[in-house]
């Protein structure tokens, strides 16, 4: 049996509310490993064993190591309470399967970017894809044991706005791939809280304008 699910309780087959979140970046920043250790169930993977013939077409630069690959996408389950469950997407890495990124964006509340510090400048386009779509989104370095860098070097290399959380991570463990999603999900929250008193401002503000203006008299 497998140790990673056998210590769980069984899942409900059913939810009433199923919410999305993706997690994007570059090739090899462990998008597939992040799903892996946070799912409650099994995932689903599509992952495929890398040939000779991808290398003309995959930049291995950095990932010399690595086996396998995302070819459509990664899917994992969380439950939230006896109604709601949280379905985790992860997005596949290489270029010539970007095309299938924004059918996964579609009724996506908002997504994990995950980064490997030493090649940020492969996690440009998924910023890019993200912020064109309109996703909330938040960062989170994976501990490679790579060169340090401070936040603020960060932030500056993937022009980040100051709103948007950056966190760190090791995508290998549950519990620190559970502290992303949560900092995600209070993000949204957040969002949300502001554009509702937004919303409220501009309410209170129209109906004051509105009663500051005399009437006209026929």
């Amino acid at each position: 049996m497998d140790s990673a699910t056998s210590d769980r309780a069984a899942l409900q087959a059913t939810a009433d509310n199923g919410l999305k979140i993706v997690v994007v970046g570059g090739f090899g920043v462990g998008k597939t490993t992040m799903v892996r250790s946070v799912s409650e169930i099994r995932p689903l993977n599509t992952e495929e064993t890398m040939t000779r013939a991808g290398e003309a077409v995959d930049d291995l630069d950095g990932v010399h190591s690595k086996s396998s690959t995302t070819v459509a996408f990664d899917f994992g389950r969380i439950t939230l309470d006896a109604r709601s469950v949280l379905y985790l997407f992860g997005a596949p890495g290489q270029e010539r399967f970007w095309f299938l990124w924004d059918r996964l964006f579609s009724g996506t509340l908002g997504a994990v970017v995950l980064v490997d510090t030493r090649r940020l400048a492969d996690s440009w386009y998924a910023i890019d894809r993200l912020e064109h779509h309109g996703t909330p989104f938040i960062v989170a370095c994976n501990d490679f044991g790579g060169p340090l860098h401070t936040e603020q070097q960060i932030r500056e290399a993937l022009d980040l706005s100051p709103d948007v959380p950056l966190v760190e991570c090791d995508a290998r463990d549950r519990s620190s791939s559970k502290y992303v999603l949560i900092t995600l999900v209070e993000h949204l929250h957040a969002l949300s809280v502001a554009r509702s008193k937004g919303a409220e401002a501009a309410l209170t503000g129209g109906q004051g304008a509105a009663a500051m203006t005399p009437e006209r008299t026929p």
